[in-house]
């Protein structure tokens, strides 16, 4: 019987608020859709297809760095969301690596939303 050998990674997702919820994901995971399976609002509104911005999060320097180069498509989105900031990546776009261990991911102040009517996204 062959043993699977799934790495767990930790990070933490850090609330506007300043509350941290701890999370965990496989190494492969998509950020926003382990955001998602936590309940950590994060819109995500094209389901990761890189057309809209409200997936926005922000990293500390040093994971920043530790992410593939950005792609072009996925600045053009940035350059729609407010509050971008140096370290601004869309968590759509993050796949957890060994290398991310630990990783604090901040809610910006705001996104733009796309949701209406109180809608809370849903994971899937």
């Amino acid at each position: 019987m062959a043993v699977m050998n799934i790495k767990i990674q930790s990070l933490q997702m850090k609330y506007r608020s300043g509350e941290k919820i701890p999370v965990q994901g496989k190494v492969g995971d998509n950020v926003m859709y382990l955001a998602h399976r936590y309940n950590i609002e994060i819109e995500g509104a094209c389901e990761a297809s890189l057309a809209c911005c409200t997936c926005h999060v922000v990293l500390t320097d040093d994971y920043y760095n530790k992410l593939p180069e950005i792609e072009e498509e996925e600045e053009d989105m940035l350059d729609l969301a407010p509050f971008l900031t140096a370290t601004s990546r869309l968590s759509c776009q993050i796949i957890l690596t060994k290398e991310l261990e630990g990783m604090e991911v901040k809610l910006p102040q705001a996104t733009r939303n796309f949701y209406v009517d109180g809608h809370v996204p849903q994971p899937h």
